[in-house]
């Protein structure tokens, strides 16, 4: 099915079950502990060794030589698997740093080797043992430097765009703001760790996994490998967290799969916490330069967005200018993105690539200019509305309420109370709020799904899709129950096989949408097969309460797959929708903080979202997603920071103990409030996507607060205590 023009009414307008608050049909298998993830995978038949990796002591150079002799001959010890065995490898389309193979080092933590023993303890004993010996090269490992030699990326990733002339609106302005601000590399810190299962079965390769997308992952794995992908059977049925860390094969996987082919049995792999942060890949760091000019009355007349970042050679730039070329009006405007070659782990997608860190820097630009200008930052925003793509402004967007999540927001957070910068204290707190905008794109992405009408009347979905914790089986449940007139309970969903369809996958937020727009498009064809075998017009019939009816006829659902199951597939396609209409998704988030007088510790007291994200397919799983996106973006305010040590090349704080993310002790109460509304344009679901426009405003909306709360503005993130305690106000 192509999606190419406004969607109609259809079935899923009926909203009997899409919309409605749906509890996790998978929810009593997590919390119960009877859904199995990567690692957990057990066959009785089966025997299982474990698979230990060996990192790179070093950040970049060449390995001269590996001694596994006394590795070999350690207690339990079935086989050694080592780069320099296995040889330079393609390391297929989506990574840019190898994952295993060869000599060369790229950056530290590289798996180097595989110890596979009959034990687990056995196993890492001996990954002790392999002796390496390096020749170290020198490496680019400070972002600071790196701006000094850094590039314009490849055409390919869009790195300027531009409207009007922005030097001369700059220098015309009444009011302008210059300033620098700073966004620190950052980790998924996924609770599951990045695990996989190898099976070799003659020449057909199974891998149990935790992957975000599984078709990209089996194309890649079989570049490495050199075999044909369809002899690849990959399976992620329940994912423990990803946030875009697992959106690409990673190198468990890949030792998974040498590993057993070295012992000849299953070999289970799972990467250690310290080689998770440095190994696989992670959120870049930034430098970010913003200017802003406006009249004397609020008016954005000029702006301008740069941004650096580094990656390996070959990678791309963290995308931090994307909102800036659409969020806010303004005739003159120039955005410009800069690479640094940097010898750290890859830098790469983690929730809200762009946006994130862009809207940590832009949102408290607006703010500053809004001060400076003398306006309220909730007016300053909704004077600088558009209803047009700035830098072509012939393209409406889709549909865009960011005024009325603003204006819902104020009201309800009861932001006309907010005081002037260090004004409102409650014994040894000083107390602030703060706004940001939130915004993030609406990606679209074919997706397929296969759907079975079962003989006792059942319906079962099978598409590759995967669930990271976001609902997928829900909501997919969801949209097969409302078009084929069924209850969830009549629904069996199994996801994460690539012998299914494929699916969009889990990333950009486009899952939802997607995913249960390519379970429409399946359902089509399988309600067209129903109408034909019961002998209806498939264009009158009506599918409601597990019948089947048209006119005075009315047939059980069950009857029409009496004889044999009826079975419809289809892939969801696009048209060019998205490009004539910009699609977005919006939201406000406000903040409440104190900050302690004397310690400068922050404390978040209240956070409300209010979204605009078209149609909610789930209004349960939807708000969990968004205050879990709220929960990242206190730490990605207040904490998290994977510190570089620049002269060796890698993250020092690389475990859950130095990476400090938010715990449940510093989240307060969460409001989140979604906007009635639908967007004809994004799909036949007329859906969006929020799991990543949660994210994207929350830590300026707390530095935005800090500085209400002290009138000290930090540009550096994370917003921590030494930053703030010299310029808070003399104690007696």
């Amino acid at each position: 099915m192509k999606f190419d023009k406004p969607a109609s009414t259809n079935p899923i307008d009926t909203l009997k079950v899409v919309g409605r608050p749906t509890h996790r049909i998978d929810g009593a298998l997590k919390t119960s502990g009877r859904a199995t993830y990567a690692y957990e995978h057990h066959e009785p038949s089966l025997r299982y060794a474990y698979g230990y990796p060996v990192g790179s002591a070093i950040s970049k150079g060449l390995i001269t030589s590996m001694n596994v002799d006394e590795a070999k001959s350690a207690p339990g010890v079935i086989a050694v698997v080592t780069t320099l065995e296995v040889g330079d490898r393609e390391k297929g389309e989506y990574n840019t740093a190898k994952l295993f193979g060869g000599a060369e080092v790229q950056h530290y933590h590289q798996a180097i080797a595989l110890v596979v023993a009959e034990t687990f303890e056995q196993a890492r004993v001996a990954a002790a043992l392999v002796k390496v010996e390096y020749e170290e090269q020198a490496g680019a490992y400070d972002l600071i430097e790196g701006m000094k030699t850094a590039e314009k990326p490849s055409e390919d990733d869009e790195p300027d765009s531009g409207h009007g002339d922005f030097d001369k609106g700059f220098a015309e302005a009444e009011v302008t703001i210059d300033a620098y601000y700073t966004t620190p590399d950052q980790s998924h810190a996924a609770m599951e760790p990045h695990a996989s299962i190898g099976l070799w079965e003659g020449d057909q390769l199974k891998i149990w996994t935790s992957s975000q997308m599984i078709d990209w992952w089996r194309g890649d794995l079989a570049t490495f490998l050199d075999m044909d992908k369809e002899k690849i059977h990959l399976m992620s049925p329940y994912i423990g967290g990803g946030f875009g860390g697992k959106l690409f094969l990673r190198a468990d996987a890949v030792l998974a799969a040498l590993g057993a082919k070295s012992a000849g049995c299953a070999v289970k792999v799972a990467l250690p916490r310290p080689l998770i942060m440095n190994n696989t890949t992670h959120r870049p760091a930034t430098i970010q330069r913003i200017r802003i000019g406006t009249t004397a009355a609020g008016k954005i007349q000029a702006i301008a967005h740069e941004s650096w970042s580094g990656d390996l050679p070959g990678g791309k730039p963290e995308t931090a200018v994307n909102q800036t070329r659409l969020l806010y009006a303004g005739e003159h405007r120039m955005t410009a993105m800069r690479l640094a070659t940097l010898d750290l782990a890859e830098g790469n997608a983690m929730r809200a690539p762009g946006e994130a860190p862009g809207m940590m820097a832009l949102e408290i630009a607006v703010d500053e200019i809004a001060e400076k200008v003398g306006i309220d930052p909730v007016e300053f925003r909704i004077i600088n509305d558009t209803q047009v793509d700035p830098e072509h402004p012939e393209r409406p967007f889709s549909h865009r309420d960011l005024v009325g999540c603003l204006r819902l927001g104020a009201e309800r957070f009861g932001w006309g109370d907010r005081g002037l910068p260090g004004t409102r204290r409650e014994g040894n707190w000083l107390i602030g709020t703060g706004v940001a905008a939130a915004f993030r794109d609406n990606l679209l992405v074919p997706s397929g799904a296969r759907v079975r009408l079962e003989k006792d009347g059942r319906v079962t979905v099978e598409t590759d899709m995967t669930d990271i914790g976001t609902g997928s089986y829900t909501i997919i449940a969801q949209t097969a129950a409302e078009m084929m007139g069924l209850s969830v309970d009549d629904v069996d969903v199994r996801l994460g096989d690539s012998r299914f369809p494929i699916s969009a996958g889990s990333g950009g937020q486009f899952g939802a949408n997607c995913s249960t727009a390519g379970v429409y498009a399946a359902c089509v064809k399988l309600r067209e097969a129903v109408a034909q075998t019961l002998g209806f017009n498939s264009d009158e019939v009506v599918f409601e309460d597990g019948k089947v009816r048209a006119g005075n006829r009315s047939v059980a659902l069950s009857e029409a797959a009496a004889a044999e199951e009826l079975v419809g597939e289809d892939t969801m396609e696009w048209g060019d929708l998205s490009k004539t209409y910009q699609q977005s998704t919006f939201g406000a988030h406000f903040v409440e903080v104190g900050v302690d007088v004397y310690t400068g510790e922050t404390r978040v007291r209240r956070m409300l979202a209010v979204c605009a994200a078209g149609r909610i397919l789930n209004p349960i799983t939807a708000r969990s997603q968004v205050i879990g996106a709220m929960t990242m973006g206190v730490g990605a305010a207040l904490s998290e920071e994977l510190a570089v040590d620049t002269k060796r090349g890698f993250f020092v704080n690389h475990d859950l103990a130095g990476y400090e993310v938010a715990v449940h002790a510093d989240i307060p109460h969460q409001e989140v409030v979604f906007l009635d509304e639908t967007d004809p344009m994004s799909s036949p679901m007329k859906a969006k996507g929020v799991g990543e426009l949660g994210l994207c405003g929350v830590p300026a909306a707390i530095a935005n607060a800090i500085y209400n709360a002290t009138g000290v503005r930090v540009r550096d993130y994370p917003v921590t205590l030494d930053k703030l305690i010299g310029g808070l106000p003399e104690v007696a």
